[in-house]
């Protein structure tokens, strides 16, 4: 009897710990949105997104309603997409970013949450010589094509 329960425990614990590697995938520009609201982001290194484009919206990433889309919480890397896309960015003169995760608000509707609702990251972001402190909204469970928001530009990395 000892030795089925030992067995059956130890099949649990080895499928309990399995685990998988997280992988961002390394599609190009060109790529669609998918329907389930995970598009696949590009990494310049492991610490950034790649973001090229600028945000037309004023609002993109200053509303909720308008949150920036990392993803990666299935592959239990959504608050690391969420460094990556901020660790993208520069200052509007191309300064070195600094950042700091607020807290969590503002629930939003999202399918790919267990309860249908996604809460939103606030981080303030600031630079050396910034009069004020900007606060962007990020969502870490649905992802779609990232921009640069307005009063940012694209962080300049080496070759």
């Amino acid at each position: 009897m000892k030795n089925i329960l030992y067995t059956i425990l130890i099949a649990l614990f080895i499928t309990a710990c399995g685990s998988q590697k997280a992988i961002v995938s390394n599609a190009n520009d060109s790529a669609t949105r998918k329907s389930d609201g995970r598009y696949p982001q590009i990494l310049v290194n492991k610490y950034a997104f790649l973001v090229e484009k600028y945000a037309d919206d004023k609002s993109y990433g200053y509303e909720p309603e308008n949150a920036i889309k990392v993803g990666g919480v299935a592959q239990s890397e959504g608050p690391t997409n969420e460094r990556r896309f901020l660790n993208a960015l520069a200052g509007p003169q191309g300064e070195e970013l600094e950042y700091y995760r607020i807290g969590s608000c503002c629930a939003q509707p999202s399918e790919n949450s267990v309860y249908g609702q996604a809460l939103l990251d606030k981080y303030a972001v600031y630079h050396e010589g910034s009069k004020d402190t900007l606060v962007l909204y990020i969502n870490m469970y649905d992802s779609e094509k990232l921009m640069i928001p307005k009063g940012f530009t694209a962080r300049k990395f080496p070759n």
